[in-house]
């Protein structure tokens, strides 16, 4: 088994999505904490606290996390960022050791820092961000949204027909959630952003993970019609995540 220093997203591959993704604890291993922060949480200090979360669960110091927040509004650039990517500086940018690209993040948005030790799981980087994709689209299915994987795009995607169509007659796809993962002796740390109600526009000033096709955009549960609550989304995202880790 290696000891992984990584940052990435679920691989392109044939075969992505068809393969078990499930990532539960051995036997006897204690449930993972849940931690909800009900005002903004800056990013610097995220990070600050995660890296010191993941160093102790390594260590046995410390059990496995997950952590629910929204941040002020922000641009952070993934290990495969280009600078051509940010065009605007209307929010702070944060340079960060996450897979993928430019994204966005701000309230309205529900972020969740998973820290999981994969020894204790399955240490397989693909499987575990596959994973997490999963959760996402079990998430949306209880809101009745069907998310699904793209072979040659990240995060999960939910069809537009109501929307202009690509210009070779492709169905507009918009992008609901984003995953971009780190791991550090085989625990994880980053995680996944789901788009409840943040401010579309705000997206505007960054090629979102580099996805620039004019049928492609972003959404979010709200402009999707669904006027649901970060509380509603909090209880079915805990209740989706058993099923799967």
């Amino acid at each position: 088994m290696t000891d992984p220093e990584s940052a990435t997203t679920c691989p392109i591959a044939p075969e992505r999505g068809s393969l078990s993704h499930l990532m539960r604890a051995l036997p006897g291993h204690p449930d993972v904490e849940w931690r909800v922060e009900e005002l903004l949480t800056g990013y610097e200090d995220a990070i600050t606290q995660m890296e010191a979360r993941a160093a102790a669960i390594a260590e046995g110091r410390a059990g496995e996390l997950v952590w629910l927040v929204e941040h002020p509004p922000l641009y952070t650039a993934g290990t495969s960022a280009k600078d051509s990517d940010l065009m605007s500086g209307r929010f702070p940018v944060h340079r960060t050791g996450r897979g993928g690209q430019f994204t966005y993040h701000g309230p309205g948005q529900r972020v969740a820092y998973v820290m999981l030790d994969l020894r204790k799981r399955r240490p397989d980087v693909r499987a575990y961000v596959c994973a997490l994709e999963d959760w996402i689209i079990a998430t949306l299915a209880a809101f009745n949204i069907r998310g699904e994987r793209r072979a040659d795009r990240v995060g999960v995607w939910v069809q537009r027909p109501d929307k202009a169509r690509g210009l070779n007659g492709e169905i507009a796809e918009d992008k609901i959630a984003a995953v971009g993962i780190r791991i550090r002796r085989w625990v994880t740390f980053h995680g996944i952003s789901l788009n409840v109600e943040p401010a579309l526009d705000h997206f505007s000033g960054i090629v979102p993970c580099g996805i620039s096709e004019a049928h492609l955009g972003v959404t979010s549960l709200v402009d999707l019609g669904l006027p649901v609550t970060m509380d509603d989304v909090d209880e079915v995202m805990r209740r989706t995540f058993r099923e799967i880790f």
